[in-house]
């Protein structure tokens, strides 16, 4: 048995996969907030891996041991990877392949099934299009933000920022006097991640993420 599957145990299970190591950050005070007291009922794990490409490498094989697992236990994956310059939908389709491929049933809202059953979300461009969709947030921790940026061109709409979502964020707080020798993932993440409003965001991308956590969480538990 692979060690990550000697962690999980007979139970309810949340395994949540990411591709970088800012979004674990974000999302261990995320996740509580959005589901408060489901997290301590449940065999819950955010899996981190080593950029986009690793995780889409690894993923088949590791579908397939969840497969496997699932005999015995409710186990619920949820996969989060940035669309970066990539066709959202085509994206979305070629990862919910490979969970069918390796026997997992794709989880449609509203389902309350048990066995092993998968979704994805996409971070469109990337998860710093969160950030941005809160501008009360970014305010909050760094007020020398501009006012009102979010209604200038290019920041409408955050899912669809060209060029790198992340080079947007860093020049916007660079330009208010922060992040002078070059922003800071973590840091941004640990320190924005509890003041954001998980119900008024502008990212679609985050609002559809924050669905698909309460909608695949063990319903037993919330």
């Amino acid at each position: 048995m692979t060690p990550w599957l000697a962690e999980i145990g007979e139970a309810e299970v949340l395994e949540i996969l990411l591709e970088e190591a800012s979004a674990e950050h974000a999302l261990r005070i995320i996740l509580p907030r959005l589901v408060p007291g489901a997290v301590e009922h449940v065999n819950f794990e955010l899996r981190v891996f080593s950029g986009k490409d690793d995780l889409l490498r690894k993923l088949p094989s590791r579908l397939r041991g969840y497969t496997a697992w699932s005999e015995g236990s409710n186990v619920r994956i949820l996969t989060l990877v940035d669309r970066d310059d990539e066709d959202c939908v085509e994206l979305k389709r070629r990862i919910d392949k490979m969970a069918g491929s390796a026997g997992l049933r794709i989880h449609r809202s509203g389902d309350l099934i048990s066995g092993g059953i998968f979704k994805s979300r996409i971070a469109c461009e990337e998860i710093e299009a969160w950030y941005l969709g809160d501008p009360a947030a970014l305010r909050k921790v760094y007020p020398r933000v501009a006012k009102n940026f979010e209604h200038r061109k290019g920041f409408r709409d955050v899912d669809a920022i060209k060029g790198g979502t992340w080079e947007k964020l860093e020049k916007l707080l660079q330009d208010a006097g922060y992040f002078a020798n070059g922003l800071r993932k973590l840091e941004i993440a640990r320190s924005l991640a509890p003041v954001m409003d998980l119900e008024v965001n502008s990212s679609s991308s985050f609002r559809h993420f924050c669905n698909a956590v309460r909608d695949i969480f063990p319903m037993s538990t919330i």
